[in-house]
């Protein structure tokens, strides 16, 4: 199993190199690949070291998959090349997400979907991936007409240098440091919040606003879903928070709501208010699941829920999900 990481010297790539160790995935020969600027340096993967290579190098290696996470304009130009080749592309970039004629995955919801004739797959946006994940059997049981989400999210949704920000703004508070430091956002991110993630639209949402509203209707496979969204950036970093309202066509049980989520692949329940337990970013650092809490009624209309979901957004918002897919490919022998 020949496996290229395109982008695999940036926060999410590095992340798809530890994930792919520590999952075990079958790699028999590693191909990293960045932009011409990272050419010749060395990644590490399971105490080896790696050269990057270029793209066109990578192509002509013909790797069985190539997991791409290297921004949307690569992926545009450069995913289309490596399915002409055929490899295998799973794409970590918004590019592809709402193509129609490409699939959206997380695979605990609808890895069904694939084929062996999918040579370009999108990994869905971050806080979209948790959000399905937790709602997908409460979907099959009650139908979902409307959710209401309001997200809390990590620096490192932004990048390196969102966390350089945020580091450098504490350690000046602390140290009186200097101001070096790079400004990844307009404002300051210590000690506030940011009720903006990407760019806004003409009907005052962000993109990631409306990336939870589409990608959400196509993974769950229902147009008929109404979701509205509003996305805040945080100074945390081990992960993303959601608020998440949720109305069914039907009534529910809660007892029987905690069941369906604690049965339900790659959902760990974490709800015990009378012992203050409930999912947080720092407890889901650095782990695959999808973690909800906070389950209760909401008492103000018929058939709806609130709960509280948390997700580390580097691994199953991202460098877990895509390798997911792998696996999933892999042992239907589609690669």
């Amino acid at each position: 199993m020949k496996v290229a990481v395109v982008g695999a010297t940036g926060l999410v790539g590095t992340k798809m190199l530890q994930v792919l160790a520590e999952r075990n995935f079958s790699v028999t020969e590693l191909i990293p690949v960045a932009s011409e600027k990272s050419v010749g340096k060395e990644v590490d993967f399971k105490g080896k070291k790696y050269k990057v290579v270029s793209m066109t190098d990578a192509i002509a290696a013909k790797p069985n998959v190539a997991i791409f996470s290297a921004g949307g304009s690569t992926s545009l130009e450069w995913a289309p090349k490596f399915a002409a080749a055929g490899i295998t592309v799973i794409d970590n970039s918004s590019a592809w997400r709402m193509d129609p004629t490409k699939k959206l995955v997380v695979p605990e919801v609808n890895a069904e979907v694939l084929t062996r004739e999918d040579k370009i797959i999108a990994n869905p946006n971050c806080s979209t991936i948790q959000m399905v994940v937790a709602l997908q059997p409460l979907h099959k049981k009650y139908n979902i007409e409307r959710i209401v989400v309001s997200t809390y999210q990590s620096v490192t949704g932004t990048g390196v240098k969102a966390v350089d920000q945020l580091m450098g703004e504490r350690n000046k508070a602390i140290k009186g440091a200097g101001d070096d430091y790079p400004m990844a956002y307009k404002y300051p991110i210590d000690l506030n919040v940011i009720p903006q993630i990407d760019v806004f639209l003409e009907n005052g949402y962000t993109k990631e606003e409306m990336k939870m509203v589409n990608e959400t209707k196509k993974i769950m496979q229902d147009d008929s879903i109404r979701v509205t969204a509003t996305t805040v950036r945080i100074p945390v970093v081990g992960g993303h928070s959601e608020s998440v309202n949720v109305e069914f066509t039907n009534d529910f049980d809660l007892n029987e709501v905690r069941s369906l989520l604690q049965a339900a692949p790659g959902v760990i329940v974490v709800d015990d208010p009378a012992n203050q337990q409930y999912p947080m970013p720092m407890d889901a650092h650095e782990k695959d699941a999808v973690f909800v809490g906070r389950i209760r009624r909401d008492e103000t209309q018929p058939y709806t829920l609130n709960m509280w979901i948390v997700s580390d957004n580097l691994r199953k918002g991202a460098a877990t999900n895509a390798v997911q897919i792998a696996e999933y490919l892999a042992a239907q022998g589609m690669l």
